[in-house]
């Protein structure tokens, strides 16, 4: 085969790779053939638009004001402690938000949990929360609460932790831990994580590609167990369409949130102190003892290293507990905010 050839080939190849590994463009919502805006939406520091959604009683009479950070695949849509009796009971307040490149929340392709953090203190801002709010994250949106408790504890009157994704590769686990867990986690998401960490610039043609099975979770077929299983039909209806969250592109949505999660930290929660001092309120973790998707184990260790994290271990549970049980979604709100159990 002569070098020119070869140099054809080399050629053709590289025009391959580069439109394999490069994202599309996203599809920016009210710009010309992107999805249209029905949201109201606050305009942040940078210029994005971040959209969001208010529930529970008005916030000019509310006793507590609650903002709930949604998960992977999820958006402003899933707001399920919105249905509780305590709502009234207590005068709670809850706004949700679509997370940046969700639903119709602008890209951010400088996402870090940082900004994310200061997205939501912008977001307190600007509806007038006041000087405080408590913050409740559930699975993905548990690492966001991470970042508000380094970045702004100072806005922070509680914080709840709703069966939390964590990152392998948080320095403060011991290494036999952390290994061990992850292996319990299926083949193709252990390889979609390590991409995710180790190739971040790989991460949407891993989940794109059709030679090698994507992350189970991305593909819609997550490893869940025996209690998640007997909810999914109940809770379907209420939960984000996959389609909703990524309308604008599944790199700058799910992708991007693989990137974020499991990449390079700027800070290892566990070497967090108390942000919350007893007088100011109280950080809690919820975690169902037969998650699936984030072994509980990783929970416990989390729970020793940091005492001042109040720690609730829900036997018989998976990881979609906060989606359909009413009694344990009471129990969350009432402790969190009252300290009654």
């Amino acid at each position: 085969m002569s070098w020119k050839i070869i140099v054809v080939l080399l050629i053709g190849f590289l025009a391959w790779a580069h439109q394999a590994f490069r994202p599309p463009p996203p599809r920016i919502c009210g710009s010309l053939g992107g999805p249209p805006i029905t949201a109201p939406r606050i305009k942040l520091r940078d210029g994005r638009y971040l959209a969001y959604k208010e529930h529970g009683v008005p916030k000019e009479t509310a006793k507590y004001k609650i903002v709930i950070v949604h998960g992977y695949t999820g958006s402003r849509h899933d707001a399920s402690f919105v249905t509780s009796a305590l709502v009234e009971e207590l005068g709670i307040y809850f706004v949700t938000f679509d997370r940046p490149g969700y639903g119709e929340s602008d890209p951010d392709p400088n996402r870090t949990i940082k900004s994310t953090a200061l997205d939501i203190e912008e977001l307190g801002e600007q509806l007038q929360l006041g000087a405080r709010f408590y913050i409740i994250g559930i699975s993905m949106g548990g690492q966001v609460v991470w970042g508000c408790l380094k970045y702004i504890p100072h806005r922070l009157d509680g914080a709840a932790l709703i069966a939390p994704v964590i990152n392998y590769w948080w320095p403060g686990f011991p290494a036999n831990l952390s290994t061990e867990a992850y292996n319990q986690q299926p083949w193709q998401d252990q390889w979609a994580l390590r991409v995710a960490h180790y190739t971040p610039w790989l991460v949407y043609w891993w989940n794109t590609q059709k030679w090698f099975p994507s992350s189970s979770v991305t593909a819609g077929k997550p490893n869940l167990s025996a209690p998640d299983l007997k909810l999914v039909s109940k809770i379907a209806k209420r939960m984000t369409r996959r389609e909703y969250a990524s309308q604008q592109g599944v790199f700058e949505s799910f992708h991007r949130d693989m990137m974020v999660g499991f990449g390079l930290w700027e800070f290892d929660p566990m070497d967090l102190k108390n942000p919350l001092p007893s007088s100011e309120g109280s950080v809690h973790l919820w975690h169902g003892v037969e998650d699936g998707m984030v072994p509980v184990s990783l929970q416990r260790y989390i729970a020793q290293k940091l005492p001042w994290v109040q720690y609730h271990e829900i036997p018989d549970a998976g990881h979609l507990f906060a989606y359909a049980d009413d009694a344990i979604k009471d129990s969350i709100l009432k402790t969190l905010l009252t300290g009654d159990k």
